[in-house]
């Protein structure tokens, strides 16, 4: 029986619906011509552009992706094999946010976005001679030694009255390097820019020519706090590939592991808000509540940040009566302790003075830009994953959608409350009704090439994966895309117009991902 659907905005296009939730599917190969035209099209019906990928050998192309209400699609745009440094037409003169990912496609590979306005480096700061993935796996990457290669040319704004101030990359304490440049008159920010990519690892030049195993363990390491969301959606593209779908008790287990991943990084960043708006009372209370569901994690799932409990075919742990009982007695505990918790903050004048009106993204400017995650429902964009397509088992216990409209510090605090009663609300359900289950499965051998998708509402935003398999269970290429990408652009829109000291709670209140994004 052929379960694929017709998408209703794109005659013609098909959805491969799943079990484990969001319809999926690669577009048709395109020529340059079609590539923009359906670009456009996929904007014009409401699409919000998810992220920009390229791959090599054995056939260079361009990758993008389009999330939609009818599901997740993907245009493929194949690139010349026998082309040195092959073109391909630039997205970012009607989808901006596409110009850092088209630049790291430009530094990575060596593939030239034609149109390109901004053509800066990005991803390797013009420290390499060549494109360290147009060399063959495990190549040395020679180095650019030009004088003058480090000196990023940041936009500058002049005017009476006007300084700059730099910030980082190197921060105070163990925050990961980041480069800001302020634009300022007194204590006002004009502008905001910054400069990314320090903790560049090579984590798509890593995935190439390993085992599934192997890239699992590496998928579920691209950014800690996030790593059963990319380990969730690493898995469902490989199981996409290979056609295979996990059991319900296996879904369930992994949609309660999602679900605690949610709730600890939202425990912490309340703490840490509230914590930069003068109350440091919240963060030891934050950070009492997370260390307590933390143990719990080591306790019944044997690691505290979940690490590699999320693998193709399965999980890790299981869960008996006893366990099961403790995590409820734990549920309710969190959850009175939070609505405690929420009145202090809402009845609490100092920390509502500092975040009311601080940070704004408006949402008129949220929906240009395509936002989603915490950030996006804070600004009234009302995407979320699990209550728009989820499968199995938020289909089940459907959570209600957290959302917000004024676009501050407040409705990022607000929404991060909100989220944690339905994630509390939802594992309680799944805990009083989980699935007789099996841990993990054997997934199925492919004798030829294939490609999968996954996509995963983490707590940062949707989480994206995308793997070409060879014969036998060889990685050939993959990618995942974590949502930080998109939302540092938004945080260079919300800073301007604040003071400067407002800068660490509006970008708390963001808590992006360095490491995420510095693939």
């Amino acid at each position: 029986m052929d379960n694929r659907n017709p998408s209703p905005s794109l005659p013609g296009l098909c959805l491969i619906p799943r079990e484990d939730g969001i319809p999926r599917a690669l577009f048709p190969q395109e020529t340059p011509e079609t590539y923009l035209a359906q670009a456009r099209i996929l904007g014009s019906a409401g699409g919000r552009f998810l992220g920009l990928w390229g791959a090599g050998d054995p056939q260079p192309r361009i990758c993008t992706a389009f999330l939609l209400r009818e599901g997740l699609f993907v245009l493929v745009l194949p690139l010349p094999k026998e082309t040195p440094s092959p073109s391909f037409p630039s997205l970012s003169g009607f989808i901006p946010m596409a110009n850092r990912f088209e630049r790291t496609v430009r530094d990575l590979f060596g593939f030239r976005p034609e149109g390109l306005e901004d053509t800066r480096p990005w991803v390797g700061h013009d420290l390499w001679a060549v494109p360290p993935l147009s060399l063959p796996p495990g190549s040395p990457v020679p180095e650019n030694l030009e004088a003058g290669s480090l000196d990023y040319p940041f936009v500058r704004v002049t005017g009476p009255g006007v300084h700059e101030i730099p910030v980082g990359p190197v921060h105070a304490g163990i925050i990961e390097p980041g480069h800001f440049r302020f634009q300022v008159v007194g204590e006002k920010v004009l502008r905001l820019e910054e400069l990314l990519g320090y903790t560049h690892k090579g984590v798509d030049g890593m995935f190439r020519n390993r085992d599934i195993a192997w890239g699992a363990r590496l998928a579920a390491r691209i950014s800690g706090d996030s790593t059963v969301a990319t380990s969730m959606a690493y898995a469902q593209a490989i199981e996409q590939a290979l056609d295979f779908s996990p059991a319900a008790g296996v879904r369930a287990l992994r949609a309660l592991l999602l679900e605690r991943e949610r709730i600890a990084n939202h425990l912490g960043d309340l703490g840490a808000i509230g914590n930069d708006a003068g109350l440091g009372f919240a963060l030891s209370q934050f950070g009492r509540l997370k260390e307590n569901l933390l143990r719990k994690n080591r306790q019944h799932f044997g690691a505290r940040y979940l690490f590699d409990q999320v693998t193709p075919g399965g999980v890790q742990t299981s869960l008996d009566d006893e366990a099961i009982a403790d995590l409820l007695e734990e549920n309710g505990i969190l959850l009175a302790e939070i609505l405690a918790l929420h009145k202090i903050y809402d009845d609490h004048g100092g920390l509502q003075d500092r975040f009311q009106n601080t940070g704004v993204l408006l949402p008129e400017v949220a929906h240009r830009l395509g936002l989603g995650g915490v950030v996006g429902r804070a600004s009234a964009q009302a995407w979320d994953l699990r209550a728009d397509h989820g499968g199995d088992p938020y289909r089940r216990f459907p959570p209600a959608l957290a959302l917000a409209h004024t676009g501050d510090v407040a409705a990022r605090v607000l929404v991060r409350f909100l989220e944690i009663q339905e994630s509390l609300s939802f594992s309680r359900a799944l805990l009083e009704h989980l699935p007789e289950h099996s841990i993990a499965e054997s997934i199925p051998d492919n004798s030829e090439t294939a490609e999968g998708l996954g996509i995963v509402e983490g707590f940062r935003g949707e989480v994206l994966a995308w793997v070409r398999l060879a014969p036998h269970g060889v990685v050939e290429a993959a990618h995942i895309q974590d949502p930080s990408a998109l939302l540092w652009p938004a945080l260079e829109i919300a800073v301007p117009g604040n003071l400067v000291a407002d800068f660490p709670l509006i970008n708390k209140s963001f808590n992006l991902s360095y490491s995420g994004n510095d693939l």
